[in-house]
């Protein structure tokens, strides 16, 4: 069996087949009790159950089952409750193993989002310490505080030199404009 391979699988499985059973053994006391439910709800999947199970059995000994005589009404609604409790517990399981599943793509796309925020952080990060490397480099490339003293002092001789010869003439005006 598949599931005694897996001991949690196992333990999981008769864990809700014990949390079902209750809600199983009240279908089935209303099966007996109500003859709606008995007749409408339990008989008809009994009936066809049983039907296809003698045609199974008998093929497979070999004989040609042409008719199967149907089950009293007493036995057909005790299988049809017990099929009914057995799909109860079927379901439920199955319902559990479907949110689970949900639950597990929900948190595994949680998880990719996570993982792609994060990648948009250190992208911009990168981004962002690429511009503070730029910024560097220029703040670097620009001369220093000394430089431009040297530079004005510089400019303030070149200055002094032009004031000494006599201020630059003043440009004359062209022939035919009118000042």
């Amino acid at each position: 069996m598949v599931v005694g391979a897996f001991p949690m699988a196992k333990l999981l499985y008769l864990g809700i087949r014990q949390v079902s059973k209750p809600l199983a053994n009240r279908i089935k006391e209303a099966a007996r009790r109500s003859e709606f439910f008995k007749t409408y709800i339990c008989l008809p999947p009994a009936q066809l159950y049983h039907w296809v199970e003698m045609r199974t059995k008998m093929r497979i000994m070999g004989f040609n089952a042409e008719a199967v005589k149907p089950l009293n009404e007493e036995a057909a609604a005790e299988l049809g409750a017990e099929l009914l409790g057995e799909a109860i517990i079927f379901v439920a399981a199955c319902s559990c193993l479907m949110l689970e599943y949900w639950r597990h793509q929900s948190q595994h796309r949680k998880e990719r989002e996570q993982h792609a925020s994060w990648g948009a952080l250190q992208d911009e990060v990168g981004h962002l310490a690429l511009t503070l490397e730029a910024l560097q480099a220029q703040v670097q490339a620009t001369p220093s505080q000394s430089a431009l003293e040297e530079l004005r002092a510089q400019l303030q001789e070149v200055r002094a030199q032009l004031c000494i010869r006599g201020p630059p003439p003043a440009p004359k005006a062209a022939p035919g404009s009118e000042e």
